[in-house]
């Protein structure tokens, strides 16, 4: 065998244990509501989590050809294959620390900036396209604020519908409510989290000139389904802590409506072939819907800290990737 095509094998490799990971670390996003509401318990949560994921990833591909063509044109790269690599250890590496101190941090920041950042070091600034790239920012930072004022409207709406029944009654029917919308936000967490990795991986084979366009083959798919699935069947039970518990006191009322949101804003964009990060959305979620119940309610100073790894994840990976490029490729 060519050793090309060993090189493309680890490539693989890497893509799918970034999508592992993925789902590990970003199972919390559709789980964490229906755990600490006690809709769900945790292992019915993760084993819900893991099948919607599968079969979300299995259907759609629109995202995934965004993620390797927008940022950079893999036809037009020299040492595409050095770039992925680069790209996917810094991303690797990023979302693991994040994960070991339970920050939900967006693994889609991740990649789509050490993608940038192996791309402007290891092929130069010329071969970045700038319009894609921020393009992909742009609904990455706007689809959050987005699930914001969603969250905030569904919730108002709610608190005025069952404002005069019974608590007790209301939060027990939308504990039940909350299995279907758990279900919903992952299937849709998997229509757009795992098509990032089968888009690396076409980035990769279309580099490598295995193939000519960036249409996703079947077995990329179900590889990544296959990865985020059995990623999300460990489950990331600090992030769960921390979305679930640390941002505010969740209602059966409240779980519902962040689910609801977060899974209406990540399918619209999925639909518009844009990727945008499930952790951002589902977290603004969760703080529109928790200022609507009461503003006082929303632990801001954890939201606080959540948002700086936001506006960090981007620059910090893009710097990593640069450097590992340097240090594995040196060329």
């Amino acid at each position: 065998m060519d050793i090309n095509y060993w090189v493309l094998g680890i490539v693989i490799v890497l893509a799918l244990s970034f999508d592992f990971i993925n789902g590990f670390h970003d199972t919390a996003n559709a789980i964490a509501t229906s755990i600490s509401t006690r809709a769900l318990s945790p292992r019915a949560a993760i084993i819900l989590a893991a099948v919607m994921n599968f079969i979300g990833a299995l259907l759609f591909s629109g995202v995934a050809e965004t993620i390797g063509g927008s940022v950079a044109n893999p036809m037009e790269l020299d040492n595409g294959i050095p770039i992925v690599i680069a790209t996917l250890i810094a991303a690797i590496l990023w979302n693991l620390i994040t994960w070991w101190f339970g920050i939900p941090s967006s693994s889609s920041h991740a990649l789509i900036g050490a993608l940038a950042g192996a791309v402007f070091i290891g092929a130069g600034p010329s071969m970045v396209n700038w319009r894609g790239f921020v393009g992909i920012v742009q609904a990455l930072i706007f689809s959050p604020l987005i699930g914001f004022g969603v969250g905030y409207v569904i919730m108002m709406i709610l608190k005025r519908i069952f404002a005069r029944k019974n608590p007790h009654t209301v939060n027990k029917g939308f504990r039940t409510l909350q299995i279907f919308t758990a279900a919903l936000q992952s299937f849709t967490h998997g229509t757009n989290d795992a098509q990032k990795a089968m888009g690396i991986i076409t980035f990769a084979l279309v580099s490598a000139r295995v193939q000519d366009n960036l249409e996703v083959p079947f077995w990329v798919k179900l590889s990544a389904a296959t990865a985020i699935a059995l990623g999300s069947s460990v489950g990331g039970w600090k992030i769960i802590k921390t979305m679930g518990t640390k941002l505010f006191k969740i209602e059966p009322i409240n779980g519902f409506a962040a689910d609801v949101t977060g899974a209406s804003v990540i399918f619209s964009a999925t639909l518009l072939h844009l990727p945008v990060s499930t952790t951002h959305v589902i977290t603004s979620a969760i703080l529109g819907v928790g200022s609507a119940k009461r503003f006082s309610s929303v632990k801001w100073s954890t939201a606080g800290q959540i948002v700086i790894t936001w506006f960090i994840t981007i620059p910090i990976t893009a710097t990593l990737a640069g450097l590992i490029f340097k240090l594995m490729f040196g060329w």
